[in-house]
C-alpha cells in the first residue's frame, strides 16, 4: 500500500478560514490537527463503509481521538445549526443531495484536500464545501440457485421469468433510485419518470414484481430471485451469505450513481482535525479503507487497490453506462411525486 501523502507537495495550500488556526501547508495542518487531538463525527459509524479503519489510522498515526453519533443527513445539518454556539460535532457524512443543503444553511467549512483534482467535477463543490468520498450505483443482485438466465441489463430483466424485488419505493432511497435507473435505461430522465414507471408496470402486470425488502435476511431465505440494490449493499450481502450463490451486476443499458459527501462543521471546535480527517479520507489509504467496506472510492480510477480489496468490488468496466444524476433539482421534485405515481401506475397493476 502506498504511504499516505508520499507524493504530496508539502507546499500545497490549505484554504484559509476564520478558524483558530489558519494552516498554510500540509505540514502545518498536520501539526494543528495533532494539537487539537480530537475529531467528533456524525453519521460516520464504525460499521458503515468501514469508517472504523480510518478512525483507527487517525488515532494510531496522528494521535487524533474520535467519537461518532450516528444520524441521518438532515439531522446532521440540523445539529450543526442548533449547536453553533457550542458545537459537539466537527465533521459529517451526508447523502449527495444534502451537500448543497448544508451550504445553503451556512454550516460548512471549505477545505480542498490535496487529491482534489482527482475528484470528478460532478462529485464536489467548486469551493470545497462538500465532496463525495464514495459512491453507490444501482445494481442487480442475482440468486444463481434460482435464476439460470442471468440478466445483465434492464432489457434482459424484462424478458426473464423470475421475480424482481425492489422494495418500498415510497420510503426507500435505494428503491426510488432503482426506478430512476430504469427510467434512464428506457430513455427518460429526472423530469420524465414515465418510461421507468411503465417498465415496472409491465413487470407488475406479468406478476413478476415483488415489494419485499431486498436485504440480507430475505436474500438468505431465498425470497429474492433478482433484487434491485446499491452495489455496495449487494456486494456486502453476497459475501456475507455465500459468494458462490450470488452475482452482482450493473445493468449495462443504464444505471444511476450517487454517493455520500463529507461536510466540515463551520462551528466545530476541532476544525484542523476535521480538515486532516478529510485529507486522509481522500488519500489513497483512506479511499482503500472505504473500499474495504464495499463502498466505491470516488478516486477509484486513480487507485491501485490491494488484490483482496479489488476482489470485493466490481471492475471499472461494469460502470461504463452508469451516470450521476444529471439534474438534482429536478430529481428532488420528481422524487416527491414518485410515491403517488408509483401507486397509480404500478401498484394498481400489482393488485389486479
Amino acid at each position: 500500500m502506498k504511504q499516505l501523502f508520499a507524493t504530496v507537495l508539502t507546499t500545497a495550500l490549505v484554504m484559509t478560514t476564520t478558524t483558530a488556526f489558519a494552516a498554510e501547508s500540509l505540514a502545518d495542518l498536520e501539526k494543528a490537527a495533532k494539537a487539537e487531538g480530537t475529531v467528533n463525527s456524525v453519521g460516520m459509524p464504525d460499521s458503515w463503509a468501514n469508517w472504523k479503519d480510518t478512525w483507527n489510522d487517525l488515532n494510531t498515526k496522528y494521535g487524533i481521538k474520535h467519537s461518532d453519533t450516528d444520524m441521518s443527513s438532515a439531522q446532521e445539518i440540523a445539529k450543526f445549526l442548533a449547536e453553533k454556539n457550542n458545537a459537539s460535532a466537527d465533521i459529517g457524512d451526508v447523502g449527495a443531495a444534502f451537500g448543497p443543503v448544508a451550504v445553503k444553511e451556512g454550516v460548512t467549512l471549505p477545505y480542498k484536500p490535496s487529491t482534489w483534482d482527482q475528484v470528478p467535477a460532478w462529485a464536489k463543490d467548486k469551493d470545497g464545501n462538500w465532496a463525495l468520498a464514495y459512491t453507490g450505483t444501482i445494481a442487480f443482485i442475482i440468486d444463481k440457485s434460482q435464476v439460470k438466465d442471468e440478466p445483465h441489463s434492464w432489457a434482459d430483466l424484462l424478458k426473464g421469468k423470475y421475480k424482481v424485488t425492489i422494495g418500498d419505493v415510497s420510503t426507500a432511497a435505494q428503491a426510488a433510485n432503482g426506478v430512476l435507473a430504469a427510467t434512464y435505461a428506457m430513455g427518460g430522465n429526472e423530469k420524465n419518470l414515465k418510461p421507468g414507471l411503465e417498465y415496472f408496470a409491465k413487470l407488475a402486470k406479468a406478476g413478476r414484481l415483488s415489494l419485499t425488502d431486498p436485504v440480507i435476511a430475505s436474500l438468505e431465505k431465498g425470497e429474492v430471485q433478482v433484487g434491485v440494490v446499491w452495489d455496495f449493499n449487494g456486494l456486502n450481502y453476497r459475501d456475507q451469505i455465500d459468494k458462490t450463490r450470488f452475482d452482482v451486476v450493473i445493468p449495462s443499458d443504464g444505471s444511476i450513481t450517487s454517493g455520500y459527501s463529507t461536510i466540515i462543521n463551520k462551528y466545530g471546535k476541532h476544525p484542523n482535525a476535521a480538515k486532516w480527517a478529510r485529507e486522509y479520507i481522500f488519500s489513497d489509504a483512506g479511499q482503500i479503507n472505504l473500499a474495504r467496506g464495499y463502498a466505491r472510492p470516488i478516486r477509484a480510477e486513480h487507485l491501485t487497490l490491494p488484490d483482496d480489496v479489488k476482489a470485493k468490488l466490481l471492475p471499472n468496466s461494469e460502470y461504463a453506462n452508469a451516470h450521476p444524476i444529471a439534474d438534482p433539482d429536478a430529481w428532488t421534485k420528481s422524487a416527491k411525486t414518485l410515491p403517488r405515481l408509483w401507486q397509480e401506475q404500478v401498484m394498481i397493476n400489482l393488485q389486479q
